[in-house]
């Protein structure tokens, strides 16, 4: 059972997936259907976390909104991701970056890194 669940899977995996980590700002190109038109719709902010593995995995990305806070998590293989494009990458010690949800401002920066 669990050899079909694997196959069925891993035809659904992305050929390509750029390559990102947690602390990374980053856009997100998403598919958005509106009656019957398609458009793209940009997010652009910093990964606080990614997890599980293989046609599974998700990641949620973090950005300020007039002054709110808004946070949106992403399937990684789904049909609905147009590309990820990494803007800057920054450096992350820890895997999972919630403390940033407390923070505001300069403080809510994660540094960057040359690599």
């Amino acid at each position: 059972m669990n050899d079909i669940i694997r196959e069925i899977e891993s035809e659904q995996l992305k050929a390509e997936v750029t390559e990102f980590r947690i602390g990374d700002t980053v856009k997100v190109h998403a598919k958005v259907t509106e009656g019957t038109r398609e458009r793209i719709q940009v997010f652009e902010g910093t990964v606080i976390k990614r997890q599980n593995g293989s046609s599974r995995e998700t990641f949620t990305v973090r950005k300020f909104s007039n002054g709110v806070g808004v946070e949106k998590t992403w399937p990684l293989h789904s049909p609905v991701i147009e590309k990820i494009e990494v803007i800057r990458r920054g450096k992350a010690r820890r895997a999972k970056l919630f403390y940033l949800r407390d923070r505001v401002g300069k403080a809510a920066k994660v540094k960057e890194v040359l690599r």
